[in-house]
């Protein structure tokens, strides 16, 4: 008996100890540099926007941050990865729609669902254009939508299966009321490599995110047709909205970053991203930096961010589901 109350003691204290210990760590973070994964490849709007957190944010955590590129499956291997380290706070994830909303959306046998990660606040907003070559036949709006109704055969990329540039053509085709059989996806391994395949006349078009689309834009290396703000953006005042080229539904394709962490961390981790992403609202070099590339500054607390998140997933979900694309 003496030696059972002799065993509960010691699992009693070391359980304190363990407790002790995860709270001094957490008190105390961070101590160390903070591994930023994005799950996409290098140029596309996911890399763009946790360099510019990395740049920023450790002014006021006071350790940097280190980006670091896991692509691969539409963003699932990165966020598997991430899912799956340690609950400590020194491995995030720059979180994107596709990544975290769309693909879930789509692809239920994926190792994670939207709601699996400790969700720490949003950053950005990102608008989406259709993007074509510059040489294309296609000179507005109007000319591609006849295309698409006529049935032509047109090739359009991606960064990969259930990411939104990819679920954005689809929605499109059902809103045309077009043969989407016709629109042939290519998918590559991030949002940079699927704009240069447009760049370089590989495919058809693209809906991309104008943050990483901007500079591409201006250097007259691609044309855009529309794009999915409610109002013209100031960026690109000569492209019309969804709205104005008659299909308002496309508004819903619009992107986002924000800051996840895997699931069970610490209390006074999440708190501490929270408060230095507030802080961000007031740093205007990121303020500047963000905007340029044609990105809405959309700072959001854990629980916005949820709450936002989670209406989305409804919309897309049912989408997909009515366009038949789940994958079970």
């Amino acid at each position: 008996m003496q030696l059972v109350n002799r065993i509960g003691v010691a699992v009693g204290l070391a359980a304190a100890l363990v407790v002790g210990a995860t709270t001094a760590v957490a008190a105390d973070y961070p101590s160390r540099p903070i591994s930023l994964v994005i799950p996409y490849g290098p140029g596309g709007a996911s890399d763009l926007s946790a360099r510019l957190i990395a740049g920023s944010a450790p002014s006021y955590l006071g350790q940097s941050i280190l980006p670091v590129n896991k692509a691969g499956a539409a963003g699932v291997t990165g966020s598997a990865f991430v899912i799956n380290s340690k609950k400590d706070g020194y491995t995030l994830l720059s979180a994107r729609v596709g990544s975290q909303m769309g693909v879930p959306a789509m692809n239920k046998t994926i190792p994670y669902g939207w709601e699996d990660f400790t969700i720490i606040g949003m950053t950005e907003q990102n608008p989406f254009v259709l993007i074509v070559n510059p040489d294309s036949p296609y000179k507005t709006f109007a000319d591609f939508e006849k295309a698409v109704k006529a049935g032509e055969e047109l090739t359009y990329s991606s960064a990969g299966v259930g990411t939104l540039l990819h679920i954005a053509t689809a929605v499109m085709a059902d809103a045309m009321n077009a043969d989407a059989d016709k629109l042939t996806h290519v998918p590559f391994k991030g949002g940079g490599k699927a704009r240069t395949a447009v760049v370089s006349g590989a495919v058809d078009f693209s809906w991309g995110n104008l943050s990483a689309s901007t500079a591409a834009l201006a250097a007259g290396q691609l044309r855009a047709l529309a794009v999915t703000t409610p109002e013209r953006f100031e960026t690109i005042p000569d492209v019309p909205t969804a709205s104005e080229v008659g299909y308002p539904a496309l508004e819903q394709i619009i992107g986002w970053s924000a800051i996840y962490g895997p699931p069970g961390l610490p209390d006074e981790v999440v708190t501490k991203w929270a408060d230095t992403l507030q802080k961000l609202k007031e740093d205007n070099g990121w303020l500047r930096l963000t905007k340029s590339l044609g990105n809405i500054v959309s700072i959001m607390t854990p629980e916005e961010t949820r709450a936002f998140v989670g209406k989305q997933y409804e919309v897309f979900d049912a989408a997909i589901k009515k366009l038949d694309m789940t994958i079970e």
